[in-house]
């Protein structure tokens, strides 16, 4: 059964989680297609990205029936080996961790419940526009396990850690204007989806090259050193100075006209 679709428009990828039958909740099938649409969405030309979920949840966590699968299985068996990213992670830590390997911007739009794997799904965005009704958990203590989506390298990029201890030991959800004030999302909008389709399309107007080097550079000076990230500055800049898409830029500007990109 499709569980995502993938459509471009204006130079924007558009990724949505279609189960909303079951609130868009994460199985094998759903697993597999949410890695398989960041797969392609990474190999195309696409400028920006908008991660969205059908229905009345952007994502409601872990379909339970998948955790019952896992009963009688051996667990390191499954979740040892190292499958995915280069061999970084394994299947469902690729949920994310793909969103963040994408080289352009990947603006998540949350409504309703975005709880367990959903939250993790959406900590792999760059971006996080947070509806009012928006609901947060970090929801795995709840069946008795811990954050495995690649929430460990996540959230502490984004929250204190107290934040992050007390959001992982209680799973208690929060609401959106919670989640705005510890980091968990970037905006509150009443139409969460309009608002980073916009946003999108403003990224999308930028230089494509730059865009890309932007988001590998800030990347990199997440976990580089004060030494490394000055000289990877310079040599990404050296890498955009009169080259064809920075010279339209400087032209559109003089000329008061939108740059065209080829």
């Amino acid at each position: 059964m499709a569980r995502v679709s993938v459509t471009y428009e204006d130079h924007i990828a558009h990724v949505r989680l279609t189960r909303s039958d079951k609130m868009n909740a994460v199985d094998q099938d759903m697993i597999t297609a949410i890695i398989a649409a960041g797969e392609e969405v990474a190999a195309s030309d696409a400028r920006a990205v908008v991660l969205s979920g059908e229905g009345k949840a952007f994502c409601a966590g872990i379909d339970i029936g998948s955790l019952g699968q896992m009963v009688g299985v051996d667990p390191a068996g499954q979740l040892m080996p190292r499958t995915h990213g280069e061999g970084t992670t394994n299947q469902w830590q690729e949920v994310a961790m793909v969103w963040q390997r994408a080289p352009m911007p990947v603006i998540a739009a949350l409504h309703g419940p975005v709880f367990g794997a959903g939250c993790q799904l959406a900590l792999g965005a760059d971006i996080r526009i947070a509806a009012p009704d928006t609901r947060v958990a970090v929801m795995e203590m709840k069946w008795g396990i811990v954050p495995d989506m690649g929430g460990m390298v996540l959230l502490p990029k984004l929250v204190r850690p107290d934040v992050m201890r007390q959001m992982t030991y209680t799973a208690t959800p929060v609401d959106a204007a919670q989640a705005l004030a510890w980091g968990l999302v970037t905006e509150l909008a009443d139409d969460a989806l309009a608002r980073a389709t916009e946003l999108a399309m403003e990224i999308a107007g930028k230089s494509p090259s730059a865009i890309r080097t932007a988001k590998r550079l800030c990347a990199f000076a997440e976990t580089g050193s004060e030494a490394e990230v000055l000289l990877a500055e310079s040599r990404e800049q050296a890498e955009l100075i009169g080259k064809p898409h920075q010279m339209e830029v400087v032209a559109a500007a003089m000329q008061k006209r939108i740059a065209v990109f080829k």
